[in-house]
């Protein structure tokens, strides 16, 4: 099914996989969560107390281009998906020294989601 344009706005399919996922994390919030030690992190925040968070299908931000900022990756995503390095996907991943916590736009999200796997 293609993408559908009513009013100005594109409206896309949704994947059983996408809806599978939404249902699993209902109510959790997808951002980017940055440590003090442990580096940037971005997936589900199930949890948050203080300085420790609980994320869920959790990707290392390890290296990215096309972004000026976390910030900017968090509203945009990235505009060079070859040029990041993003590991894979933990189910979970629970961390300490929390220091920044920043919501991602729908964008953002598929973005992050769209680079590819990096391996050594």
């Amino acid at each position: 099914m293609k993408n559908v344009t009513i009013d100005g706005i594109e409206y896309m399919p949704v994947t059983t996989a996408e809806k599978e996922l939404a249902k699993k994390y209902k109510g959790m919030p997808y951002c980017i969560v940055r440590t003090y030690s442990a580096g940037v992190f971005a997936g589900y925040v199930e949890k948050r107390e203080g300085k420790e968070a609980v994320v869920r299908n959790a990707r290392r931000i390890w290296y990215w281009e096309g972004a000026a900022s976390l910030s900017q990756l968090a509203v945009d995503g990235t505009s060079k998906p070859t040029k990041c390095k993003f590991p894979c996907e933990v189910p979970k991943v629970e961390l300490t020294e929390v220091i920044e916590v920043i919501e991602c736009t729908q964008k953002a999200k598929e973005s992050i989601n769209s680079v590819a796997v990096w391996e050594q």
